[in-house]
Order: C-alpha cells, then structure tokens, then sequence
C-alpha cells in the first residue's frame, strides 16, 4: 500500500470509522491499486454473468457523481442514487441485459438488495478469488477457481450477534492504527450488516473480516458479527484479494 494510502487510512481511524468491531475506511486495493473485479461460487453462478467457471464480474464506479440505481433496465427514473463514499464505489455484478444495463449487489440494508445501473458509469473487471466461510465450521477458505489458497480457523458472531449468512463481497480496506489492537493489522469492510445491530461504535453496523489480538477467540462464536482471523491469515488475504470479491457466508 502506497504511503498516501497508509496516511488516509490512519486519518479516517482517528476520525472514528467504526462499524461492527471493524475500522474501514481506504478504497484501494491490496497493493494501492485500483479494486480488481471478483469470482463466483457454482451455486451462485446461473445468475451471473456468462463468464468462465469460477470467475465473477466487479463494477467499479467512474467519477464522483451519486449512483443511480433503477429498479428494472430501462426504468425512466432511479428508484436511489448512492453516494460515491468508500463503501460505494465497488460493486459485484450479478446480472447483464442488453442496452448497457447492470443488475448489481448494494451494500446497503437489508442485506442481499440488488439494483441495476448504467454500465457506462463504471470500469468492469474480472477476478478469480472468491471466500466461503462455513460458521458452524468456524473455517474461512480463499479459492482461486478450483484451487485452495488458504485455509484458516475463524471467530464469527455470538448467537445473539450472529453473523450473516449468505453473498457478500469486499468493499473496502484499511490498515489498522494498531497492529497489535483489537482488531489486528488489518480489516475489509463486507457488503453486508448485523441482522440485529442497526449501530454499533458509532457506525450503522457493518459487518466486516479482520485480525485479532485475541488468539482464544479463534474457533469460537465471540464477536458483534464480524469474521476474526489470526493475524498471519488477515496478513495472507491482504497480499491476495481484491476489492470486490464474493464472500459465501453459510451454516
């Protein structure tokens, strides 16, 4: 990560950017680069785009414009225009139809919402790493098409502040203020939120994967609903992911 990089993300820890046990904040991607597009997994895969097996497509926005997002291709009027802040401008596609239109995963509540936007307000990639996490498992693998890459015991949420199931994907990334804090060296930011925390530590409830100084928390259900890692597993997927990937939350 670039040096301009690492300075943001220490300024929008110390401005509080707290969400679901989880500081976020930077929009690049491992390395300072742009956000890399994402993968599918095959249960998933008959409503993506018709891409090669194991590889999805990532739509990140162009300009810092609001989005539009339409209910239906060809709608007259968007149904909600989302702001281009950090937790907006990478998108997991879903759906192609003619005419330019995009149907698109939001990173907004309730979780699993989709809308379609104009595919000439944004940069289409495509990726081949896609995470499964199996909560009952407590397990966390990164693939790269039929290829394991990482396998890591996890801590997921309390059966209270259970974390949710289903499609995710990354949003974003910061580089913690502490490496050895709370929340380890690093966390992504998800695309999805706690199904029972409308807030937490001053942010709307984010559920995201980061590290631990908690190495007893590790295969356990100890969180607010983010994914806890060992903090050379967090350091792995850093060098590894790009922004955009799906993430398969399941039992």
């Amino acid at each position: 990560m670039s040096t301009a990089a690492r300075r943001l993300g220490l300024a929008l820890a110390a401005a509080g950017f707290v969400l679901t046990g989880l500081i976020v904040g930077s929009l690049l991607a491992p390395g300072g680069g742009e956000a890399r597009p994402a993968v599918t997994a095959a249960a998933a895969h008959a409503a993506a785009p018709k891409l090669p097996p194991g590889v999805s497509l990532v739509a990140n926005v162009r300009g810092k414009r609001p989005l539009a997002v339409y209910r239906r291709p060809g709608a007259a009027h968007p149904a909600r225009r989302l702001a281009t802040g950090p937790a907006a401008r990478v998108y997991l596609v879903r759906e192609r139809r003619p005419g330019g239109w995009l149907r698109v995963l939001l990173p907004v509540r309730p979780n699993g919402s989709s809308g379609w936007i104009r595919a000439r307000r944004v940069g289409l990639r495509t990726n081949p790493y896609r995470i499964d996490v199996e909560l009952r498992a407590h397990r966390l693998t990164l693939r790269r098409g039929a290829r394991t890459l990482l396998t890591t015991p996890i801590g997921v949420g309390h059966a209270v502040t259970p974390t949710p199931r289903g499609l995710a994907y990354v949003t974003r990334l910061l580089e913690q203020p502490d490496p050895h804090g709370i929340y380890g060296p690093w966390a992504f930011g998800l695309s999805v939120y706690s199904p029972v925390l409308t807030s937490f530590g001053g942010g709307p409830g984010e559920v995201g994967i980061h590290g631990t100084n908690d190495p007893a928390g590790i295969g356990r259900d100890v969180s607010h609903g983010c994914i806890r890692l060992p903090n050379a597993a967090i350091e792995r997927l850093v060098h590894t992911l790009p922004l955009g990937t799906p993430v398969f939350i399941r039992v």
